[in-house]
């Protein structure tokens, strides 16, 4: 049995860090793209599930991020996940928009080694400008 298995208590069973926070990947539900990575603690995430919308926590900011709540690029949650150690969170995600990069990218995992060099692979579907009026 493993540790998941064994707690009686689904928050407990997990490994937070010495922070209290966990990992969490999310993952575009249809095209299995992985999309970004976040922070979640014990709120976050029990608020992504109460809402079945993506909450995480912002490390910048020392707040909850309730993904989309300025860019209107929620993720609808369809299931969560943890590895096989509990330590790793991975959320199967409808992207509202198909924009998860606060670039306006469908995918915050744009660059990809090219040699000695990162390259921008994707396209800028919507100008960040317009996503975030008033942000520089």
């Amino acid at each position: 049995m493993s540790d998941l298995d064994a707690s009686l208590f689904w928050l407990d069973a997990l490994k937070w860090d010495e922070d209290g926070m966990i990992p969490a990947i999310a993952q575009d539900a249809t095209s299995g793209r992985v999309i970004m990575f976040a922070w979640m603690n014990r709120q976050s995430l029990q608020e992504t599930l109460a809402t079945n919308s993506a909450v995480y926590w912002s490390r910048s900011r020392q707040r909850l991020w309730r993904k989309g709540e300025e860019s209107g690029h929620i993720q609808k949650l369809r299931s969560v996940r943890a590895d096989c150690d509990g330590d790793v969170l991975l959320l199967s995600v409808d992207q509202v928009s198909g924009i998860a990069c606060h670039t306006g990218r469908e995918s915050c995992f744009f660059h990809e080694l090219q040699g000695d060099r990162w390259v921008p692979t994707d396209p800028v579907l919507k100008d960040p400008k317009t996503i975030y009026p008033g942000h520089t």
